[in-house]
């Protein structure tokens, strides 16, 4: 049988799955080990989040019109951080940089002053983002598509994550079809390096 989770079941469960590495990452032992959690982490996170702009965001705006482009605006500047002109000055300082923090750390050795801070500082954000989208986008969008229709959107979400690059790049275009042909460009290069990076066991992810 296919997966029938709807898109908010997959978004989810997304989330926890990213939240479990960031935990792996602060309780293994040796530097090894959170070396291939930190590479884990990032390989997770920067795929879902262009994923998401790819899939679930172009939804919002077909489904629910200008609010889901207000919606889909904020959650692109949520995972970018770079100002767009929507927000105050105040709104813009404060605003979560998912994938600005991601490319910070994706490098940065875990024996670093800095990588614990920064870590922090990106699950903070992170969760900021993920509270917009349980509380505001989810419902929303969910309560406008069939169980078939959600159940189609995951599956598109869950198969556009297989094709995207497995690093954050936060200067790359995050709207389609510009995001479409940096992710085509980008991919291949990232999944090429990953052969040369540690990961954890699969017994293990």
């Amino acid at each position: 049988m296919g997966d029938e989770r709807t898109i908010s079941e997959a978004i989810g469960n997304d989330h926890k799955t990213i939240d479990s590495y960031a935990d792996k990452i602060k309780s293994s032992s040796t530097l090894e080990e959170k070396i291939q959690w930190r590479n884990q982490f990032t390989w997770a996170l920067a795929r879902h989040a262009v994923s998401e702009e790819l899939t679930m965001y172009p939804t919002m705006e077909k489904h629910m019109g200008q609010e889901g482009t207000d919606l889909t605006n904020l959650d692109r500047e949520q995972h970018q951080a770079v100002s767009a002109g929507f927000y105050s000055a105040w709104d813009e300082a404060n605003m979560p940089q998912v994938k600005e923090d991601l490319y910070k750390l994706q490098s940065m050795s875990p024996d670093d002053s800095q990588f614990s801070p920064l870590l922090e500082q990106l699950l903070k954000d992170l969760h900021t983002h993920i509270e917009h989208e349980s509380n505001e986008d989810m419902p929303r969008l969910e309560q406008l598509l069939s169980r078939e229709e959600s159940r189609d959107l995951a599956s598109q979400f869950q198969r556009t994550k297989m094709i995207l690059p497995t690093r954050s790049h936060p200067y790359a275009p995050n709207k389609p079809y510009f995001e479409n042909f940096g992710a085509m460009l980008a991919a291949p290069i990232d999944k090429f390096a990953d052969l040369l990076r540690s990961f954890p066991p699969d017994s293990q992810v």
